[in-house]
């Protein structure tokens, strides 16, 4: 069966700096993959290679078996249209109303009537548990866990084959990042969707994913089932996952 999103050998460089070195990751159809790795390792200049933001100096990226790794404009829209996203600070619009953040891709990319757009916009509203009401309000009106379900409710919007989640209990107390992981664990499965996550929050990985990678010194060190990533075998997860001080993983400190 053919991968959903499959990187093979991806490289990336700024300036002398190596951030990607030669990425290996396959996910399947179906499933929800969590990358985890500390800050700064390239994670989400890994999700922007997928996207097409940042091209790789080296590498294969594929999507259900297209080669999209140079692909621009016209050609990747195709491409784009499969994707959701949440980003990492909710990125809603504050001038629009929380209806038309959730409905933006469906009226700008896909030229969607305004009436039919906010119809969808409030569908997906109570998919993820937000009242109607919610729709004309300003995200500034909005707590930062109902921020976080309007930006759910925005990636699902667009009925995305693959949704990617950069950071997505940043910012909440545990009480709200439990919530917000166990809708994004059943919002995914609800709508059948491919899921690419990257955190640092191990709570976050266990809880959205089946499967998990790490990202360490621009490499896939270790990936594997959820259930196993207790017994990796791994030193570098090992220490990461446990959150030591001490380990092969070494901290950049400024005296």
């Amino acid at each position: 069966m053919t991968a959903k999103i499959q990187l093979i050998g991806v490289k990336k460089s700024f300036g002398s700096k190596q951030v990607l070195n030669g990425i290996d990751l396959t996910i399947e159809k179906g499933s929800s993959l969590v990358v985890i790795g500390g800050s700064g390792t390239g994670k989400s200049v890994m999700i922007k290679c997928v996207l097409g933001i940042i091209t790789p100096d080296e590498g294969t990226i594929l999507v259900d078996g297209q080669d999209v790794t140079h692909l621009r404009g016209s050609a990747r829209e195709p491409v784009m249209k499969k994707f959701g996203m949440l980003f990492q600070g909710g990125a809603l619009f504050d001038s629009l109303p929380v209806w038309e953040n959730v409905a933006f891709g469906l009226i700008q990319g896909r030229g969607m009537k305004r009436s039919i757009a906010r119809d969808v916009a409030i569908r997906s509203l109570a998919k993820v548990g937000l009242p109607e009401d919610v729709a004309f309000l300003s995200p500034a009106e909005l707590s930062g866990g109902m921020q976080k379900r309007v930006g759910l409710a925005r990636a699902i919007a667009v009925d995305p084959e693959i949704i990617f989640f950069d950071e997505p209990t940043t910012g909440l107390d545990p009480i709200m990042a439990d919530i917000i992981n166990s809708l994004i664990a059943s919002t995914v499965k609800d709508v059948g969707a491919t899921a690419l996550s990257i955190t640092h929050d191990m709570a976050s990985a266990r809880k959205i994913s089946d499967h998990i990678a790490m990202l360490y010194a621009g490499k896939i060190i270790w990936t594997g089932p959820t259930s196993q990533i207790d017994n990796s075998g791994n030193p570098y997860v090992d220490q990461f996952i446990h959150g030591r001080a001490e380990g092969p993983i070494k901290m950049a400190v400024k005296a």
